[in-house]
Formats: C-alpha cells, sequence, structure tokens
C-alpha cells in the first residue's frame, strides 16, 4: 500500500468524528439533509473542540455565501476587526460523514461499487455518485463554518485514495496533516474512487476512519449515528438489546462484555438498506475493532443527544457513567 504519510504532527489529534450518514440525511428521503441533526451536531463539535479552561468567545460564521431564501450573503467581517482567532483555542479534530441518502442511490442503481468502469452506466454512474456525495460535502462544511468552526473539505479521489479490491492502496495523508497543523478541520467523506483490479468502488467513510485513526493516532474515536449504538439484532425489534461494552483483542476479533451476553463478531445480527453499498453497521463495528486495537477508544452513540456531547467531550475515557447509552469499543489483552 502507498502512502503518503505526514510528519509527526506539532499537536497531536484529539479526535476524528464520523457523521454517519442516517444521523446526518434522511435516508428513505433521496439528497434531503436532516437539517436540525446537523445544526445540533455541528453545535456539540464546537463545543467539544473547545479547550479546557477557554472561555467560550462569540461564534464568527465562516460561511459567506448566499443560502437558499436569502438575497443578501452572509458575511461577519465586520466583526473580524479587533477579533482574535478564537479557532485558534480549538483542539485537533478530523471529521469524516458518511452519505446517507445521498450517493447510495446512485452508486448501487449503477454497480459503482462492483467495479466495470468499461461499462457506460458504470462511469455515469461513477460521475452520478461524486456529484452527490460532494454536494453533501459542501452543505456539511458550510454548516460546520456556521458554527465558527474552519473546516475544508476534503474528497478522498481528489486527494489521491485509491483501492485495490477495495482495500486502500493509496491515500495522500500528508495533506490532511497539513491541514490539520494549519489550524484547519479537515471534512472528508465516503467516496467513489478508482480501484486498481476493479476499475472503480465505493470507499466507505469508515474505512478512511481506520486509516486516518492508524496514522494520525487520535486520542479517541466516536461515531455518530441514527440509533443508540450496537444491538444484538436490528433496534427495531422489541428485544433488541443495547451492547454498552464490547472488548477487542490484538487480532482484532471482538466480544461483548457488557452486558454478559455470549455474543462474538460472528453472532451479532445487523440489518443494512438495500441501497447501502458500505456494508452498514457490520462494516462500522469491524472498522471500529481494527482501531480499537490499537488502543484507541471507539464509541458509537446517538448523534444530537447529550450522550453524543459527553462522547465528543472526551468524557468516558475514564469511567463510563451508568447513566450513558451508547456502545464503548475498546482493547483488552
Amino acid at each position: 500500500m502507498e502512502l503518503n504519510l505526514p510528519e509527526s504532527p506539532t499537536r497531536s489529534i484529539r479526535c476524528i468524528v464520523k457523521l454517519g450518514g442516517a444521523a446526518i440525511t434522511r435516508k428513505n428521503e433521496l439528497e434531503e439533509i436532516h437539517d436540525e441533526n446537523l445544526e445540533a451536531v455541528a453545535c456539540q463539535l464546537r463545543q467539544a473542540m473547545m479547550e479546557e479552561g477557554s472561555a467560550p468567545s462569540k461564534v464568527i460564521g465562516m460561511d459567506w455565501s448566499k443560502r437558499p431564501g436569502s438575497s443578501e450573503i452572509a458575511c461577519d467581517v465586520d466583526d473580524l476587526g479587533d477579533e482574535e482567532d478564537s479557532s485558534s483555542e480549538f483542539s485537533k479534530f478530523v471529521v469524516v460523514h458518511g452519505a446517507g441518502s445521498f450517493g447510495h442511490f446512485q452508486a448501487s442503481r449503477s454497480g459503482v461499487h462492483k467495479g466495470g468502469l468499461e461499462k457506460p452506466i458504470v462511469k455515469a454512474g461513477f460521475v452520478a455518485t461524486r456529484i452527490s456525495v460532494t454536494n453533501l460535502n459542501l452543505e456539511i462544511v458550510r454548516a460546520l463554518a456556521r458554527e465558527g468552526i474552519p473546516t475544508i473539505g476534503m474528497s478522498p479521489f481528489s486527494c489521491g485514495w485509491t483501492t485495490s479490491k477495495r482495500d486502500v492502496a493509496s491515500a495522500d495523508l500528508s495533506t490532511v496533516a497539513k491541514t490539520i497543523d494549519s489550524g484547519f478541520v479537515p471534512v472528508l467523506h465516503g467516496d467513489a474512487v478508482l480501484d486498481n483490479i476493479l476499475g472503480c468502488t465505493i470507499l466507505s467513510g469508515d474505512v478512511i476512519i481506520r486509516h486516518l485513526a492508524h496514522h494520525l493516532k487520535p486520542e479517541y474515536v466516536v461515531f455518530l449515528t441514527d440509533v443508540y449504538g450496537v444491538y444484538d439484532r436490528p433496534p427495531s425489534e422489541n428485544d433488541a438489546v443495547l451492547l454498552k461494552e464490547i472488548a477487542v483483542g490484538e487480532d482484532g476479533s471482538w466480544k461483548v462484555v457488557n452486558p454478559a451476553l455470549d455474543l462474538t463478531n460472528k453472532n451479532v445480527q445487523t440489518s443494512v438498506a438495500a441501497h447501502d453499498t458500505t456494508g452498514g453497521m457490520e462494516t462500522k463495528i469491524s472498522e471500529a475493532a481494527m482501531i480499537a486495537k490499537h488502543g484507541i477508544d471507539v464509541y458509537i452513540v446517538k448523534a444530537a443527544t447529550t450522550h453524543s456531547q459527553r462522547a465528543l467531550n472526551g468524557e468516558l475515557r475514564e469511567s463510563v457513567p451508568e447513566d450513558w447509552f451508547g456502545t464503548i469499543i475498546r482493547f483488552s489483552k
């Protein structure tokens, strides 16, 4: 695998956050953003990024573009004159988001995830998928920027990420590292990419996070989803049980330790939407386990809740309160 690796960052990466597509979009409505959730997530991210001990500062919006329904461009330039850079008080975060109701339809309809660029339908679907996911990326970047978070959208395809039979073959992580060290927050996303064997495929946000975590070594990783965490069966079923802690071995295998159920990576049921080309919760758990085996705690939690705020703040690293709802995946010898 060819990786353009970054030099050691000047300050450690505190957290990598995955915004689940189902949490920030209305997954059953084509290309529809869940505005309330996205706004709440942006607000929680800003709170979590503030360095401990720093006083809350005025939010200086950074989205100076015209918004739908408005005849004017929103701009806070007049407020910037003598203000100190409040974003310099932010700890280092990286954001990766899924596609939700963006991209999955185009990819599954054309078979982009299966490869075969020589087919006109696949080539057209590749273009259509990237148009859809980059549109979503822009809207997420804008939402975070409106909260004063200095975000930069970074598409894996444009940053040189490629795969070989769907596994990452190359990635320019130096661009991500330079972006972070320059005081920005990179916002990457699941993307259609070129594949050395298949011609093309879909690189999921979960796989991207695993590679970022391995090389950037954050203190912890948070997956924000539309459910409270990982369950022993689809959470829509009445008798579904929330798995609060999963222990991961050195080889990446895992087992549930809280509650005390006889469950391993071989017999937890998951559900995947028919149009989801990235593997859904099953992929999420396996990728989280690959992160946790390196000693990095992973929290899977429902977005826009008090539980997600505590996870983003890093409050669970020492002890986990009984009233916290979510799933912790961590290394255990």
